[in-house]
């Protein structure tokens, strides 16, 4: 979280033109990012209602309680997370918000939601996050995710969620998106590695980036099962029904109803 000695520091900042900047890095790679947030707020609304108590998971800059307030001005979110530079997005952001809290955790500890400030939620919504975790930790998320929402309430994971049964398909899928990624390179979008270095430049943000390399490295190296996978695992783990809601030929919006 931010350190209110850097107060000062931080308070001419333009967070929001590093959401923005965050939210072309993140389109590089999906084009389809906002239909998939807006197809989980549809589900939100259709199973919990318009006002809903959030648990924004693994939050980074907050992407999913930004659209989440745009729409439903009366929610409440919860953003947890363990990057300083995206917390500090974050916070910069939702500053003086009262509806936004965020909480630092490694979703890796047993003990993370002791630290939140609810024991459940209305909804806990994550979007291409949990990807970085393997099999087994994610499965044991799973489990304290469900214990967290409320009977009736709703777990939706956005992420790549790859069907190892479907090589070729998966090849064609692959190929024609890097044709995509590629054009919009020479039309001046960043990669993830170059954002990085950006942020390393900046003189608010080249302290919270190098935590966050020191904690993770270059890039984490998780799995991704396949949906059939996830739908699987959250119904041993305690939700009653669980399937995608979405899809593009690369990603997956999957929601287990508890």
């Amino acid at each position: 979280m931010t350190d209110t000695n850097t107060d000062t520091t931080t308070a001419g900042t333009d967070w929001q033109a590093w959401q923005q900047s965050w939210d072309r890095q993140q389109e590089w790679y999906m084009p389809d990012r906002e239909e998939r947030f807006r197809i989980m707020l549809d589900m939100v609304e259709a199973l919990v209602g318009t006002t809903p108590r959030v648990l924004d998971l693994a939050c980074g800059t907050g992407s999913i309680t930004a659209r989440l307030l745009a729409r439903f001005p009366e929610a409440t979110s919860t953003g947890v997370d363990l990057d300083p530079a995206l917390l500090a997005i974050a916070e910069g952001t939702f500053a003086g918000d009262e509806r936004v809290s965020f909480v630092t955790a490694d979703l890796k500890d047993p003990d993370w939601p002791s630290r939140l400030p609810y024991e459940s939620y209305d909804a806990v919504l994550t979007a291409t996050a949990l990807h970085w975790l393997h099999s087994e930790p994610l499965a044991a998320l799973y489990g304290q995710v469900a214990e967290l929402v409320r009977d009736g309430g709703v777990f939706m994971n956005a992420d790549h969620m790859i069907d190892d049964t479907t090589p070729r398909i998966n090849a064609a899928e692959r190929a024609r998106r890097h044709e995509g990624m590629e054009q919009a390179r020479a039309d001046g979008a960043l990669d993830w590695a170059e954002w990085w270095q950006v942020a390393a430049k900046d003189p608010v943000l080249a302290g919270p980036t190098a935590q966050r390399f020191a904690i993770y490295g270059e890039h984490a190296d998780g799995d991704m099962p396949s949906a059939a996978w996830h739908a699987r695992v959250l119904r041993e783990k305690g939700f009653g029904e669980a399937r995608p809601v979405w899809c593009s030929p690369s990603d997956t919006l999957l929601l287990a109803l508890k």
